[in-house]
């Protein structure tokens, strides 16, 4: 059974950062992908970033949001710099065994984090 382990969110002021954290266990060689998206109140969840044999990061963060990957206790990490108020969401860690995707859409994710909240707040 995967299962995966997130921590790290909270309240951050705007222009903040912060650094989110997802622990992956439950397979026996580890996911092949491990991603973060979001939804914030009222819309869609949405595609963050990526990381598989390279990272993927949605345009819209692509300039203040770093995924970095541990393969050893397959962990991922979302640092988010110069935060905005748009960047309020629930953040959740996905994980895929599979190879040759794309790798930015919810439907190659097998299975999901619990999510944690991000608030911006001054």
């Amino acid at each position: 059974q995967v299962k995966l382990v997130e921590s790290g969110g909270g309240s951050v002021q705007p222009g903040g950062s912060l650094r989110l954290s997802c622990t992956a266990s439950g397979r026996p060689y580890g996911p092949y992908a491990m991603a973060w998206f979001r939804q914030a109140p009222g819309k869609e969840r949405e595609f963050v970033a990526a990381s598989a044999s390279r990272k993927y990061y949605s345009a819209s963060v692509r300039d203040r949001f770093t995924i970095s990957r541990d393969r050893g206790t397959n962990t991922i990490y979302l640092q988010i710099d110069n935060l905005k108020p748009e960047d309020a969401a629930v953040y959740y860690c996905a994980e895929s065994p599979y190879y040759g995707g794309v790798y930015m859409v919810r439907e190659e994710y097998d299975d999901w984090g619990q999510g944690m909240k991000v608030v911006i707040s001054s």
